[in-house]
């Protein structure tokens, strides 16, 4: 089963813009969540990065599925909705299933997640990016030389077994270790394989400083939360700077709201997921 040939010629970004809901905030994420219920979603967890936005998480059997075809295909398990007051009027945006899949090189065919997303919340825009990026250029995707690939995923830590594995990053999440908080956690049915959203509050790699920083034009909240992937005995993490770099590929090297406003993010947020998986505080930091 390949994909069908569309989804290769287009080119995509990383977030679309949903209908605009009604009401305030939390009516908007009722009626958000409501939407993807009626499409054949799972609502797994939900929580608000910084104040005036909600995250709303789901997967359906057809995302865990795919997750299963592939390689760390678990950090593709869900999609993410951001329900954004943005200066009084409500956003609603969303991962962009298509680019995500190529993004995180799974298999298989992601185009019923891509229909069922639209129809839940409307497509009104693609954005997030200067230009769209096509599939061969997403499943190879990096943000200059010497940055990560997909594949340059950090390894937080190594158990005896995968239930070793899970048990310590819940313990380490309900420790709240590196100022950690638990959004959800889905596991991947006939594999070894479990995925958890992971909220952070750790220094410059907090959710809120990440969104103070990078000012867009449209909310890429939904880039929120990060996962931990565990992976039969290993516990995993995408590279910080590829996980950033995927949701604002056009981001400047240098200036305001660029990647050296962030620059040390990607290591405090490697920080806080590996505090999670070895269950310990955050070690001392070498830099």
């Amino acid at each position: 089963m390949g994909m069908p040939l569309s989804a290769f010629a287009a080119a995509m970004m990383p977030f679309i813009m949903g209908n605009a809901p009604s009401g305030d905030l939390s009516a908007a994420t009722s009626a958000t969540e409501s939407a993807l219920s009626s499409a054949g979603f799972q609502v797994v967890g939900k929580y608000s990065p910084e104040s005036g936005t909600n995250v709303i998480v789901v997967t359906n059997d057809q995302l865990k599925s795919l997750a299963g075809n592939s390689e760390n295909g678990g950090f593709g398990a869900m999609q993410r909705v951001a329900v954004v007051n943005n200066g009084g009027s409500m956003q609603v945006s969303y991962t962009n299933p298509t680019y995500q899949f190529n993004a995180y090189r799974m298999k298989g065919d992601i185009s019923s997640v891509q229909a069922s997303m639209e129809k839940a919340l409307g497509n009104t825009k693609q954005f997030g990016a200067k230009k769209g990026l096509e599939a061969d250029d997403l499943r190879e995707y990096h943000y200059m030389f010497a940055m990560p690939y997909f594949d340059d995923e950090d390894e937080l830590a190594e158990y005896g077994s995968y239930d070793e594995a899970v048990k310590a990053v819940e313990a380490g999440l309900a420790a709240n270790r590196g100022g950690a908080k638990k959004v959800y956690r889905i596991d991947i049915p006939g594999k070894k394989m479990t995925v958890f959203g992971v909220g952070l509050a750790h220094k410059d790699g907090s959710d809120k400083n990440i969104l103070t920083k990078l000012k867009s034009e449209n909310p890429h909240a939904a880039h929120f939360p990060y996962e931990i992937l565990v992976s039969g005995d290993e516990v995993l993490a995408l590279n910080g700077k590829f996980r950033i770099a995927i949701n604002w590929p056009s981001l400047s090297m240098a200036g305001e709201g660029s990647f050296m406003s962030i620059m040390s993010a990607p290591d405090h947020i490697t920080e806080a997921l590996t505090a999670v998986a070895k269950n310990q505080d955050v070690a001392a930091n070498e830099f």
